[in-house]
C-alpha cells in the first residue's frame, strides 16, 4: 500500500530564498521506523531532516536526523520545523507572540515565535543548559584543521560543549584562520568516535562577515554528512555559552554569521542568560522560508 507523507523544504536562518540552511520537514512520521527515517534523510542528502511526530508530552514532537543517523537536539531543523507548521497551517499565529514546546531526542524544548509586520516569523529556541565537557591542547586539535597552535584564540579552550548535542568547539584566532582551514575528515571521524561526537566540530572567531555580525563560523562534517554545513544552531548556542564562561563577549547579546563563503549566508540572534563567567541558558533565533512543497510516496 502507497503511503503518502507530506513535507516541506525549509531554508533556516534567513529570509532569503537559497540562503541560510536546507532542511527538509516530513509530516506524520509516527509510523517510520529508525531505519526508513535514516533512509528518507540520506535521500534528501541534506546535513539534517525532521520528523514530525505526536507527542503526549509537548505541543509537537520532532525527531532530527543527519545523514548519520538521529541527533537529540538541532537549532536549523527547529526553525525549519516552526516554519513548517506555521506554512502548512498546523500551528496557527494568531497572537503576536505565541509560545509552544517541542519534544526532541534531548527532551522538551521551550520555543517562542513573534510574529513580523513583514518577512517569516522570528523563531526562538531556548538551548538546555550548557554542559562543558573535555578540553584538548592545541596541538592535537588544530592539525585536524590544517593549522596550528598560534591559529588559536587567547584565553579560550578548545572545547566539547552541550546544550542539547556535544560538539567539539575551535576558537580561531581570526577570520584568517577559517580561510586556512584544510579539514582533515579521516582524523576527524577517528577523533569523534574517541571522544563519543556525533556532529561536526564548530571553528569561529570573533569577527563578521558583515559589519553587523559578532561571531562568524564553519562546520566541517564527515561522511556520508555534506562537506560542510551553512549554518549550525545548536553549534552556535553552545559557542555562546563558552564565550560567555570565558568572558571574550562584551555583551551577553550579538549576530552569528556563518555560510557566507558558501553562497548561503545565514544569521542568527543569540542571547546567554547569566551573570559574566556564568552562563545557565542560551536562545538562540533566526527565521525560515519555505522553498518547497511536495509528498512523498512511500
Amino acid at each position: 500500500m502507497k503511503r503518502i507523507f507530506p513535507y516541506r523544504l525549509v531554508d533556516a536562518y534567513t529570509d532569503t530564498p537559497l540562503g541560510g540552511n536546507p532542511c527538509a520537514v516530513i509530516f506524520d512520521a509516527e509510523e517510520l521506523d529508525d531505519e526508513t527515517r535514516l533512509k528518507i534523510a540520506r535521500e534528501m542528502n541534506l546535513s539534517e531532516t525532521a520528523f514530525l511526530c505526536h507527542s503526549d508530552k509537548a505541543d509537537f514532537g520532532v525527531r532530527y536526523y543527519t545523514l548519520s543517523g538521529e541527533i537529540p537536539l538541532a537549532g536549523h531543523p527547529t526553525v525549519a520545523t516552526i516554519t513548517a507548521l506555521v506554512s502548512d497551517g498546523r500551528l496557527q499565529v494568531d497572537r503576536d507572540v505565541i509560545e509552544i514546546t517541542l519534544e526532541m531526542g534531548a527532551g522538551i524544548v521551550p520555543v517562542r515565535i513573534v510574529r513580523g509586520d513583514e518577512g517569516p516569523p522570528m523563531v526562538t529556541m531556548t538551548q538546555m543548559p550548557p554542559q562543558f565537557g573535555a578540553e584538548f591542547a592545541p596541538e592535537r586539535v588544530m592539525p585536524l584543521f590544517g593549522l596550528t597552535g598560534d591559529d588559536v584564540m587567547p584565553g579560550v579552550p578548545i572545547q566539547i560543549v552541550s546544550t542539547g548535542t556535544r560538539q567539539l568547539l575551535v576558537p580561531a584566532r581570526d577570520m584568517s584562520a577559517l580561510r586556512r582551514m584544510a579539514f582533515d575528515m579521516a582524523s576527524f571521524a577517528e577523533f569523534a568516535e574517541a571522544n563519543g561526537l556525533v556532529s561536526g566540530p564548530h571553528v569561529f572567531c570573533l569577527e563578521g562577515a558583515t559589519p553587523a555580525g559578532r561571531t562568524f563560523a564553519r562546520h566541517p562534517c564527515s561522511p556520508p554528512n555534506p562537506n560542510e554545513d551553512p549554518f549550525t544552531g545548536s553549534s552556535t548556542g553552545s559557542m555562546a555559552c563558552l564565550l560567555w564562561k570565558c568572558r571574550a563577549l562584551e555583551e551577553p547579546k550579538f549576530i552569528a554569521e556563518q555560510g557566507h563563503w558558501m553562497g548561503r549566508p545565514g544569521r542568527a540572534w543569540v542571547e546567554v542568560d547569566g551573570p559574566p563567567g556564568e552562563p545557565r541558558t542560551v536562545r538562540v533565533t533566526g527565521q525560515g522560508v519555505v522553498l518547497i512543497e511536495g509528498v512523498f510516496s512511500l
